[in-house]
């Protein structure tokens, strides 16, 4: 992984059993990487969701330790692409893959593990240069201990069919906790000895903005149509503090766009009377609040920028 110019940052805790890495999280869509990134660093830097693609950017979290320095990605499902944005987001993923030091997939308990899962970790086994590899067992706490043993053996399995091996298979709940620090150990017990990254204080290196926008998308994406989802896409136009505000009442206007293929998905996320868009401002205003620790006024409008997933120029303007 590239180095982000900080080595040493933040004080001189390396030392000769000092460890530090970059650990990429894999898997079919939902299988529960963001809400286990979140839940590993202890702060909300990847949005969740139940609709496939939820993640689109690499998403990095940072937990530091006395002994070492954990970097976690979140990187997009790999699927079978549909538009232009579906084949740069695979290929982010594979870029990813081949400059990590661990590559953990992601196989929830709650779902069997089906072709999608094989085609996964049979593109892990042709990597040129292979990460030390871990499977996860998400989602434990909706299974039986006799659904999460027979999981556990077919991840087992998947080492003579595919020809890999596992260096942990590690069941794990994000959303109740259980063995989510006991992860944190393995995982970073996995990396080399190396510096520190990222000063000790900060938990992710994803700018506010982005944060802002994808917290933003999150709340659009709960209750929309099936559809949706990969139609929408938010962009920040600007954030900054408000000006003449007393310091005991600081407030941070955000202006922000939310962008859809379609006048009829224009429609959809604005509601009856704007009933929609008020609830969706609502929800993500509280949830920037939060993050940012500051009072928000925000913003919203929709724009629609004609089948921008297929075409280019909306592409890279829109960051993709």
């Amino acid at each position: 992984m590239n180095d982000p110019g900080t080595t040493g940052a933040g004080g001189t805790a390396e030392g000769k059993d000092y460890r530090s890495g970059f650990v990429c999280f894999v898997g079919r869509p939902n299988a529960g990487k963001s809400t286990l990134t979140n839940a590993l660093v202890g702060q909300k830097i990847a949005i969740a969701s139940d609709k496939p693609q939820t993640t689109r950017h690499v998403v990095r979290g940072i937990i530091s330790r006395p002994d070492g320095q954990l970097i976690l990605i979140d990187t997009p499902g790999l699927h079978k692409p549909r538009t232009l944005l579906g084949e740069r987001l695979n290929d982010l993923v594979r870029d990813t893959w081949s400059e990590v030091d661990v590559i953990a997939v992601c196989l929830p308990a709650n779902q069997r593990i089906g072709p999608g899962d094989s085609y996964l970790v049979e593109q892990l086994a042709h990597l040129r240069r292979r990460p030390t590899l871990v499977a996860i067992a998400t989602k434990t706490d909706l299974v039986s201990g006799e659904r999460l043993r027979e999981h556990l053996l077919k991840i087992q399995s998947l080492e003579a069919e595919l020809g890999i091996t596992w260096a942990h298979i590690f069941p794990v709940s994000a959303l109740t906790g259980d063995a989510v620090e006991a992860l944190g150990d393995v995982l970073l017990g996995m990396l080399p000895q190396g510096p520190m990254y990222y000063p000790d204080d900060e938990f992710t290196d994803e700018p506010e903005e982005q944060l802002v926008a994808e917290l933003i998308r999150e709340a659009v994406l709960e209750g929309v149509r099936d559809e949706l989802p990969h139609s929408i896409a938010v962009i920040v136009e600007e954030m900054s503090m408000r000006a003449d505000r007393p310091e005991d009442r600081p407030l941070l206007d955000i202006y922000a766009s939310m962008v859809v293929e379609r006048d009829s998905q224009k429609g959809i996320v604005i509601g009856h009377k704007g009933e929609r868009l008020r609830d969706v401002g609502t929800a993500a205003r509280h949830q920037i609040s939060h993050l940012l620790g500051v009072p928000v006024h925000l913003d919203l409008k929709v724009k629609v920028m004609k089948d921008w997933q297929r075409d280019p120029k909306y592409l890279n303007r829109l960051g993709f």
